[in-house]
């Protein structure tokens, strides 16, 4: 079906400004309202200094948004980083704070040269090598990991243990103990963050909910008093309570300089050689170029003019982002989901939407340093606690069951491996399980990494490509090149009646590029499956050929 011709895409460039930057301005105004809060939150939880996301955010607008690939996509630090970034932080630092953070600033820079030099290559396309159910089951642990350690600071209480599962034992003991005045802050804001999700009226839901949470931190803030240390009895006069005396003060509140220059620092390259400093460089590019990858191309699917971002010149870009944000002392940034939502919705048009929220976010803080102080730190982790749940909800376990118990099961053991290893380690026993699987059900060692396919041109407008033996996640990377740069506008027919097994990664891939390329005016079909019986009801699930 063709594009509508009502549709007049927006230009870009100066072009672009002039013509939309009503609508940018405006959008680029809401999502700073999104970001400033998150970006805090964010950097706080990684075992940064609070202003190092606002650097990241600042750059990402300012900079990545005029170099990148993508039209409405919003740059800045994200929370699924947040696992990978305090693991630098805590291993290269070996219990200094600021030491581990100026390692990680040089391991981010290091880590952003190789992510350009993956855009530049045209290396984007390897993200395909992940099952998608591995991808989900990294997003869940790092939900699981962020809300085991939040909850703590949501509650008032700094958890003894120094392990991820000491600190998940821990949570009971820290809703013994909470800092009562601490903790209605905290669950004030988680409160209201999950009856805004709730809500449908669409013009309450243009007010963000992320700056809600912080105007009632900043109010209950102000009534406890948390400016002066002091000690408080909660409920003094309950007979059934014992008394129990609290303290409360600055400590609790986001410590940021009173100059926003003094809120740079620099990165330190003398651990280069060290073993643990390359496992955080790997670490950190691959996550991020890996999630940043993912996100891009979901915002693509939101943008109502159905852009296609120029995935590697936007991975490149966000890498040019990267090693300024490192050198100056700011978090890694990626393509962010949330905040590329909130922009799409809000009726942004352009990049310009990206630069303008990075400019609010430069004012904001060169102008009312003050006023971040102020925010409670435990109304940024009820915003982080929710980020967490929303990773590794219940609805994703479900959807992930119904695509297929393969599926599930692969998803599981890398959530698992995640908790007890780390995050690269986890994946990689993720993806052997995937691989593991498939050799059940007849995947042969020589398909592991090697597609058959040809295409076969019928007429001027018509093309066959014909799949066979094996298509699994970890060798359609090639397949996938060739769709990148097909001809628009054919007709194209996707045989897989020679495939023997077709895993549900590859099933994705194809499904979403059929209606891609339908939507942009050509006609594209999946032939062949009939003789093939799939491993659960769901249309994207595994299947094998039948032996007949």
């Amino acid at each position: 079906m063709h594009q509508p011709s009502t549709v007049i895409v927006p230009k870009t460039g100066l072009a672009g400004l002039a013509e939309n930057w009503r609508s940018d301005l405006l959008s680029g105004f809401l999502v700073f309202l999104i970001a400033l809060p998150l970006c805090l939150g964010i950097a706080m939880a990684s075992g940064f200094p609070p202003m190092a996301g606002i650097i990241t955010a600042v750059i990402g607008g300012l900079v990545v948004s005029r170099i990148s690939g993508s039209y409405v996509t919003i740059n800045g630090p994200a929370a699924g980083l947040i696992v990978v970034i305090l693991d630098a932080v805590q291993s290269l630092g070996h219990g200094d704070a600021m030491a581990g953070y100026r390692y990680t600033l040089a391991a981010i820079v290091v880590a952003s040269v190789l992510q350009v030099l993956l855009g530049v290559f045209k290396a984007g396309k390897l993200s395909a090598f992940f099952p998608s159910s591995v991808v989900h089951g990294m997003l869940a642990a790092i939900g699981i990991i962020i809300m085991a350690k939040q909850v703590h600071t949501l509650l008032g209480v700094k958890p003894a243990a120094n392990s991820l599962f000491g600190t998940i034992a821990e949570i009971p003991h820290s809703i013994i103990e909470m800092n009562p005045e601490v903790s209605i802050i905290g669950l004030c804001g988680l409160g209201l963050l999950i009856a805004w999700a709730l809500i449908t009226n669409r013009t309450l839901k243009m007010i963000p909910a992320p700056i809600l949470v912080v105007l009632v931190g900043l109010a209950l803030g102000q009534y406890f008093d948390l400016d002066h240390v002091h000690k408080y009895l909660f409920l003094p006069d309950a007979e059934i309570l014992p008394h129990h005396e609290f303290s409360v003060g600055p400590a609790f509140l986001v410590a940021v300089p009173e100059n926003f220059l003094s809120g740079f620092y620099f990165p330190d390259f003398s651990l280069i050689a060290s073993y643990e400093f390359w496992i955080a460089v790997v670490t950190i590019w691959l996550v991020g170029s890996l999630e940043s990858l993912l996100s891009a191309a979901a915002v693509d699917k939101l943008d109502p003019y159905k852009r296609d971002s120029n995935l590697n010149r936007d991975l490149a870009a966000v890498g040019v982002g990267n090693v300024i944000a490192g050198l100056v002392g700011g978090l890694p940034m990626i393509a962010e989901i949330v905040r590329s939502s909130a922009n799409v919705t809000n009726g942004a048009k352009t990049g310009w939407a990206n630069f303008f929220h990075g400019a609010f976010l430069l004012i904001f803080v060169a102008v009312f340093p003050r006023l971040i102080h102020e925010i409670p730190l435990s109304s940024l982790a009820a915003l982080l606690v929710f980020t967490g749940f929303r990773l590794a909800s219940p609805k994703e376990f479900a959807k992930t069951l119904q695509v297929g118990l393969d599926n599930f099961a692969v998803f599981v053991i890398t959530i698992i491996g995640v908790l007890a290893t780390d995050l690269l380690v986890g994946v990689a026993i993720g993806i052997v399980a995937e691989l593991l699987i498939h050799l059940v059900r007849g995947l042969k060692p020589g398909h592991i990494f090697s597609i058959a396919y040809h295409v076969n041109q019928t007429d001027t407008d018509t093309y066959h490509i014909a799949v066979s033996g094996s298509a699994v996640f970890s060798n359609f990377i090639s397949l996938k090149s060739l769709l990148a740069d097909f001809p628009k506008q054919k007709k194209v027919f996707f045989d897989l009646s020679e495939s023997e097994l077709i895993d549900h990664t590859v099933m994705e891939f194809i499904h979403h590029f059929t209606e891609e390329y339908n939507h942009a005016g050509g006609q594209c079909e999946i032939v062949g499956l009939d003789e093939h019986e799939t491993f659960s009801d769901h249309h994207l699930a595994a299947r094998r050929k039948m032996v007949s």
